[in-house]
Parts: structure tokens; sequence; C-alpha cells
């Protein structure tokens, strides 16, 4: 239950932040990409590489979702976030054997103290 409240707050906290970031957007395309930079950011990702690329674009349904609805009038109904979440969720755990929340955990190394 521990893991599954702290992959809850990350969940929740990546979420917020690309919500902001995809909200004023006035585009797809900018949507996108200000919502992988966020991405990028939240996960220390200043390279890139192959896993990496390819995490990214399945990350992408999942901002435009959120841009979507974002635009649409209170009165229809929204895009499912959530699922497009699930999807790229299922798609992370299947294609790298561990769920991509896991990537947020960041061990800090212990430096010695040193006195001079």
């Amino acid at each position: 239950m521990e893991q599954e409240r702290a992959f809850a707050f990350r969940r929740l906290n990546l979420m917020q932040a690309i919500s902001d970031a995809v909200a004023s957007a006035e585009s797809e395309e900018i949507a996108v990409a200000s919502a992988l930079a966020v991405l990028r950011l939240r996960l220390g990702w200043n390279a890139d590489s192959e896993a990496r690329t390819e995490a990214i674009t399945h990350f992408g349904p999942v901002a435009l979702a959120l841009f979507q609805a974002a635009r649409l009038p209170e009165d229809e109904p929204a895009t499912n976030i959530g699922e497009a979440l699930a999807i790229f969720e299922h798609w992370y755990s299947e294609s790298r054997g561990s769920p991509f929340w896991l990537l947020f955990e960041h061990q800090i190394v212990d430096t010695p103290l040193v006195d001079f």
C-alpha cells in the first residue's frame, strides 16, 4: 500500500504540472511539446536515449488528451485522460518490466563530509 500511495502522489504531482503547462498552450503541438518538456524536467532527462524517446513518444497521447479536455465546452463530456494515462502506464510496465513511477525514485548518494 505504501508503494501505491507513493505512485498516486507522483501521478498527481506530475499530472498537475503537465496540466498547468498544457492549459496555456494555443495549439496541440505546443501543448504536447510543453507537456513533454515538463516530463523531461521532472525526470531529469537532459539527454536523449532510445528508451527515453520511446517513453516520451508513448506519453504524447496523455498530453493531447489533457489539451483536448481543457478546450471542450463545459457541457461536453471530456476525453478520458485517465484512460490515456492508464494505457501509457500499462505500455511502460509491459515493455520495461517495472512501473513508470519508479523513475521518480531518486537515490541520494551518501557523500562523506570532509573537514579541512
